[in-house]
């Protein structure tokens, strides 16, 4: 596994760097902010809070940094839709703080975000799960996109 920190810390210190680089852009008012980036955090977590109950029903893994330890591949429910959608609501809550707070620089931290699970995180993952999974990985993965 190349990636040693979790997704999570990954994605806060992404939130932080959000927050703490908005004097560096420029600033957006409007009246929908709060309203955009709400649904957007509502959206997140709810696709998170999916992802981890599929996960706890299929009893395998939770461990981001373990892949190798998962007990099945879960392909139901938001997974249907996404490989990774945990990845995928970390994403939508970081785009819901760079639409509140930041969002030139928020933008381009929530791609670097995602270009970096994507290297470090989902492709070894990707690796473990074929290893461990086979054709039934192969089969999931040609039908599911990895994001969305």
């Amino acid at each position: 596994m190349n990636n040693k920190i979790p997704p999570p810390i990954v994605a806060l210190i992404c939130g932080l760097g959000i927050y703490l680089s908005r004097s560096l852009f420029p600033t957006y008012n409007h009246a929908s902010i709060g309203i955009i980036s709400a649904l957007f955090l509502s959206l997140g977590i709810m696709t998170l809070i999916a992802a981890v109950l599929f996960f706890i029903k299929q009893k395998t893994t939770l461990s981001p940094l373990q892949p190798e330890k998962a007990s099945s591949l879960v392909v139901s429910g938001v997974f249907k839709h996404s490989r990774n959608p945990m990845y995928l609501g970390l994403s939508l809550i970081l785009l819901s703080v760079a639409v509140q707070f930041n969002f030139v620089g928020g933008i381009l931290i929530v791609f670097m975000f995602i270009a970096f699970i994507t290297k470090f995180q989902i492709i070894p993952e990707e690796v473990a799960m074929e290893k461990l999974f086979g054709e039934e990985f192969i089969r999931y993965k040609k039908r599911t996109r990895r994001w969305i």
